[in-house]
C-alpha cells in the first residue's frame, strides 16, 4: 500500500522526499490518495504537474473532506486551474459547510470560465502606469512598484500574477528607460523642511521616515498583509472547527457586535509590563483601531497568590501612557460564576472529570494517564462541588478536561484549589480556573473577534476551539504572532524580582530595566516605543532586537520634542577678568537652534561661568579644537570668544580655575569651536546608564554558565553628584525631557525635590560604537 501510494504521489509531480514525508501523515495520505484516484477517472493515469499541485493543495488545506469530491471534479475538469481560483473555492466551501452548493454562484465566486486576455492585461497595466505616471517619472526605479502590481491585480482578479508582473516591468522600462547609475545609488535620507512641520497623529509625533513605518504597520493591521478573517467569517480560518451550531452562533455574534472588530489585551496582574508587552498592546489596540473596532483591557486575575493592586494600576497606566484607551476594563474574575456553571456543564457532557493525581505526577511531556479519567459523571459532579465547598486540601484534587493539546499535553487542568483570598472576590472562592480553561471562554463572553496572542500559545489553539465547541458557545479565532525580545536584558517577572531582592536594581522602574515603567522613568517617550514596534512590524517569528534600535527611535522623537539647554557634568570654573558689565547679561537661547520659531529661554551670563573640564587642555594637541592657552573658543549663544590668560591649580597640580578675557564674536577672529557653559547655575545630580548585563543573552547557559546574576555589568550606573544645569529648568516637572547640548538627552527623575534636582540620561546624542 505504501509503495503504491508513493508511486501515486510522485506521479502527480511530488519529489520522492516530499512524497515520503506525506506518507508519514496518515490522514493526509488517505485524502490525497482519494483525490488522485478520483482525478484519474477523468484524466486517466497521467496527471500533469499543475493539476497535481492543485490536488495536493486541496488535500492539505481542506478540512471538511465531504467536499473533496466536488472540488477534485472541478480541478480534474480544468475548471479550476490556478491557486487563486482554488483559494476562492476553499473559502466558498468553508462559508457553506452545511448548505447544498449553488454551482452557478460557486463558479462566479471562483472565476470559473473567466479568461483574461493579454490585451486586457496590457490595457489594465497601461491605465495603472498612467495613474502613477508623475511620481513614477519623479522617483524612477525608487518608486514602490508594489503599488502598480496591487492596482493591476485589483482590476484583473483572475489573471496570472507572473504575466501581470512581466507586463508591469515591460511598460515601466518603456516609460523610464534602462536603470542609470543614479537609479542604482542608495536612496538618500530625505528630511522635511521645518516650515512643513508634520502634524501629530494620534499619540505620536510623526516625521518623514517614521510616518512611513507607522503607515506600513497600520496597513498590516488593517489586514492587507495579515490574512485575518473578517468578523463573522471565523469559519474561513485554517484549523477552525465548524459544528452544527457554528453558523447560528456566528449569526448571533454578528447581531451583538454589528460586525465590529473586537480584540483584548489580557495581562496577568502579577508584575509590571515590559517592552514585549508594548508590541502586544500595539498589536491588540492597534488592530482594533485600524479596523474601526474596540479593544478590551482584561486582567487575567485567576491566581490570587501573585496579584497585587499596584500591578493592576500600573498595567492600566502603561496602556494609557502608550496612547490607547480601553473600550472597557474587565477581569476574568467578573465571570467566575459563569465559568463555574460551564465547568459543571462540561462534566455533565462527559468532557471533564475530577482527578486525584498530584501536580508533580502530571508534569512533563509524557505523564501517566489518569486512572480517574473514566469515573462516572455523577461522581465527578459531587467531587467538584466538594472542591468548591473546601472539602479537599490544596493540590489534593483538580478538575481536568478530556482533550489532547497540540503539544501532546493530555487533559489540561481546568480548576485547582487555592485557599488564598482573591483581590476582588475575597474568600468567596477556594477553587480558581486556569488559563487554559478561562481565556477562550472570557473571549467568548466578550465576543472577541480576533484573540491575538504570542507564538508559544499556538499549542493551545486546538484546546481553545475544543472548549468553546464542547460547550456550544461562540468560538472566536486565536491568531499567534512572534514575541518581541531585546538583547542584554531579562524580562521574566521572576528574574526581575530576583534582581530587586538582591539589590542589583532598585525596583521594577529602575531605568536599567526594560519594563515600561523603567523606560518611562528613564525618559523614553511613548511615541518612540510605538515607533519601535512599528519598525519591528507584525512578525510571526520571534524577534530579538538590539537595544540601539529602540534607542534610535528615542532619538528620532526627542530630536523633535526635547528643548535644548546647557548643562555641565564635570565643571571647571572660568572667571572672565574683563567682563563688560557689573551685572549679569540676559542671553536668549533658542529652544531648538535649528528652528527658532519654537521659542527661546533666557539664561544669565556673568563674569563667572563653568565649562566642561574636557573642553580645556593645558597642552595643545594636534586635532584638538577646544580651549587651550594658545587657542580661544566661542561660548555658545553668548556672542563672546574667550582666551586663557592664567591657569589656577590646587596644591596637587590639578587645574581648578581659568582666568580668561572675552571679546565679542563679531570683532574677534572666528574660533575653531564653540563650547557650552553655564552661569549662576542650579546644582543637580545626573545618573548615566549603560546595559545591565555584559552578554547579549544573559539567560543562555552557553553564554553565561553562572546564570544571569553573574553577568551584571558593574558600570551600568554612574552617578555624577555635582553637575550643573542652567536656570531654565527650575520649573520643570518630573519626566520633562531636555537635550543637554553636546551631551545627550536627559529626563527629570521623579525623585527630584526642591532641594535636589536629579536627571536621568535617556540616550546619548549618537549611538556609541564602543558600547558593550
Amino acid at each position: 500500500m505504501a509503495a503504491e501510494s508513493l508511486s501515486l504521489f510522485t506521479a502527480i509531480g511530488l519529489s520522492e522526499q516530499k512524497a515520503r514525508e506525506t506518507l508519514k501523515n496518515e490522514a493526509l495520505s488517505l485524502v490525497l490518495r482519494d483525490a488522485i484516484v478520483q482525478a484519474q477517472k477523468t484524466l486517466g493515469p497521467s496527471v500533469d504537474k499543475v493539476t497535481g499541485t492543485l490536488l495536493y493543495n486541496v488535500a492539505t488545506r481542506l478540512k471538511d473532506t465531504k467536499r473533496l469530491g466536488f472540488l477534485v471534479e472541478y480541478i480534474a475538469s480544468k475548471k479550476i486551474t490556478t491557486d487563486l481560483q482554488l483559494n476562492a473555492a476553499l473559502d466558498y466551501v468553508k462559508a457553506h459547510p452545511l448548505d447544498p452548493i449553488n454551482t452557478s454562484h460557486f463558479e462566479k465566486e471562483c472565476g470559473v470560465g473567466v479568461t483574461v486576455t493579454p490585451e486586457q492585461i496590457e490595457e489594465a497595466v497601461e491605465a495603472v502606469i498612467q495613474k502613477f505616471k508623475a511620481p513614477l517619472q519623479a522617483e524612477r526605479y525608487r518608486f514602490n512598484m508594489g503599488l502598480l502590481m496591487g492596482e493591476a491585480r485589483n482590476q484583473l482578479k483572475w489573471a496570472d500574477g507572473k504575466i501581470i508582473k512581466n507586463e508591469v516591468d515591460m511598460q515601466v522600462l518603456h516609460l523610464l528607460g534602462p536603470k542609470t547609475e543614479a537609479d542604482l545609488e542608495k536612496k538618500p535620507k530625505v528630511t522635511k523642511p521645518k516650515a512643513a512641520e508634520p502634524e501629530k497623529k494620534g499619540n505620536a509625533t510623526v516625521n518623514g521616515e517614521v510616518k512611513i513605518e507607522l503607515a506600513s504597520l497600520m496597513e498590516q493591521l488593517r489586514g492587507e498583509a495579515l490574512k485575518f478573517h473578517k468578523p463573522g467569517e471565523n469559519y474561513k480560518t485554517e484549523g477552525y472547527v465548524v459544528t452544527p451550531k457554528t453558523m447560528e452562533l456566528l449569526k448571533k455574534h454578528l447581531e451583538i457586535t454589528g460586525g465590529q472588530v473586537r480584540t483584548r489585551f489580557p495581562p496577568e496582574p502579577n508584575g509590571i509590563l515590559h517592552i514585549g508587552h508594548a508590541k502586544a498592546i500595539n498589536f491588540n489596540f492597534g488592530y482594533a483601531k485600524a479596523n474601526g473596532g474596540i479593544c478590551f483591557l482584561r486582567y487575567d486575575d485567576t491566581n490570587p497568590e501573585k496579584e497585587e493592586e499596584k500591578y493592576f494600576t500600573a498595567i492600566k497606566d502603561m496602556v494609557e501612557w502608550l496612547g490607547y484607551k480601553p473600550y472597557a476594563v474587565t477581569h476574568a474574575s467578573d465571570n467566575f460564576d459563569q465559568l463555574y456553571e460551564w465547568a459543571v456543564e462540561l462534566i455533565r457532557r462527559g468532557h471533564a472529570y475530577v482527578c486525584h493525581q498530584k501536580v508533580e505526577e502530571i508534569k512533563g511531556h509524557n505523564p501517566p494517564p489518569s486512572p480517574w479519567r473514566d469515573r462516572p459523571i455523577e461522581e465527578s459532579l459531587l467531587l467538584f462541588e466538594g472542591m468548591k465547598k473546601g472539602k479537599f486540601a490544596e493540590g489534593e484534587v483538580t478538575l481536568r478536561m478530556k482533550l489532547v493539546m497540540e503539544d501532546g499535553k493530555m487533559d489540561p487542568v481546568a480548576y485547582r484549589i487555592k485557599y488564598t483570598p482573591h483581590h476582588r472576590t475575597g474568600d468567596k472562592w477556594c477553587i480558581y480556573p486556569t488559563y487554559d480553561y478561562t481565556h477562550c471562554l472570557c473571549d467568548s463572553i466578550e465576543h472577541i473577534t480576533h484573540s491575538l496572542c504570542t507564538k508559544e500559545f499556538q499549542a493551545r489553539r486546538s484546546s481553545y476551539f475544543w472548549l468553546c465547541n464542547a460547550l456550544d458557545v461562540y468560538c472566536p479565532v486565536q491568531w499567534e504572532y512572534g514575541r518581541l525580545n531585546l538583547h542584554y536584558t531579562v524580562v521574566s517577572k521572576r528574574k526581575i524580582i530576583k534582581l530587586v531582592e538582591t539589590g542589583a536594581v532598585r525596583d521594577w522602574d529602575d531605568p536599567r530595566l526594560f519594563t515600561l515603567t523603567a523606560l518611562r522613568r528613564r525618559g523614553f517617550p511613548p511615541e518612540a516605543i510605538n515607533n519601535f514596534c512599528a519598525r519591528v512590524g507584525v512578525t510571526v517569528a520571534q524577534t530579538t532586537m538590539e537595544p540601539h534600535s529602540l534607542e534610535a527611535c528615542v532619538r528620532d522623537v526627542l530630536n523633535e520634542t526635547a528643548p535644548r539647554i546647557m548643562a555641565i557634568l564635570e565643571p571647571l570654573k572660568v572667571t572672565i577678568t574683563n567682563f563688560p558689565t557689573e551685572k549679569a547679561i540676559d542671553v536668549s537661547v533658542p529652544n531648538f537652534p535649528a528652528d527658532e520659531s519654537k521659542g527661546f529661554h533666557v539664561v544669565p551670563f556673568s563674569s563667572t561661568v563653568y565649562i566642561e573640564k574636557s573642553d580645556f587642555r593645558e597642552v595643545m594637541e594636534k586635532g584638538y579644537k577646544r580651549l587651550t592657552p594658545e587657542q580661544p573658543v566661542g561660548l555658545r549663544h553668548a556672542g563672546y570668544v574667550i582666551s586663557v590668560q592664567n591657569i589656577v591649580k590646587d596644591q596637587s597640580g590639578n587645574v581648578i580655575e581659568l582666568e580668561v578675557t572675552c571679546m565679542k564674536t563679531d570683532v574677534a577672529e572666528k574660533p575653531k569651536a564653540f563650547i557650552h557653559w553655564v552661569s549662576d547655575p542650579l546644582p543637580c545630580e545626573v545618573r548615566l546608564y549603560d546595559r545591565l548585563f555584559l552578554h547579549k543573552s544573559p539567560e543562555d547557559p552557553s553564554e553565561v554558565p553562572g546564570g544571569f546574576l553573574s553577568d551584571l555589568n558593574p558600570n551600568s550606573l554612574t552617578t555624577i553628584p555635582n553637575a550643573l544645569v542652567d536656570q531654565s529648568v527650575k520649573n520643570a516637572k518630573a519626566l520633562d525631557k531636555f537635550q543637554f547640548e553636546r551631551l545627550g538627552y536627559f529626563s527629570l527623575d521623579p525623585d527630584t525635590t526642591p532641594e535636589k534636582i536629579i536627571f536621568n540620561r535617556t540616550v546619548t546624542l549618537k549611538e556609541d560604537p564602543g558600547k558593550l
